[in-house]
């Protein structure tokens, strides 16, 4: 692995979850509860799941007593990771059932981006930068160009 891997600890809602980011993000989900790991715990709830494909996330059903997943001050970014129409659906299958904290859409900087957090309470931050044809180029007042960010 290159980069640290989000792992998630649900209440309850490990299989419902990671199978809908499954169906978000596509990839390839793998699910092993309890029983299977023979650990301890309801032998359905899952003890290791783990989505492999264009966005990877790892998780599992928290123990009884254990803390699940309360996000405050984290963002998973997903800044220029996909094309924009595709980054648009993902902005937009994550909202359902969740809150559009910022619509994505052009910013004031140039780029565009949002924020929703979804239905599980992972917060995303989706956005990219304008393609480069479509940038224009524009002439500062001293004269000389002056490239869009």
């Amino acid at each position: 692995m290159t980069a640290p891997m989000v792992y998630v600890l649900f209440p309850g809602t490990a299989r419902e979850a990671l199978t809908f980011y499954a169906d978000v993000f596509g990839g390839e989900l793998t699910l092993h509860t309890n029983a299977g790991f023979s650990s301890g715990g309801p032998p359905g709830a899952v003890a290791h799941g783990v989505l492999n494909g264009p966005v990877t996330l790892a998780g599992a059903d928290a123990e009884d007593r254990g803390k699940s997943v309360r996000f405050e001050g984290v963002m998973l970014s997903l800044l220029g990771t996909a094309e924009p129409a595709l980054l648009h659906e993902w902005f937009s299958r994550l909202a359902d059932g969740g809150l559009i904290v910022d619509p994505l859409a052009p910013k004031a900087w140039g780029a565009s981006d949002g924020q929703v957090v979804d239905r599980y309470g992972l917060h995303w931050l989706i956005g990219y930068e304008p393609a480069e044809d479509a940038a224009e180029t524009s002439v500062t007042e001293g004269g000389g160009p002056h490239e869009p960010r």
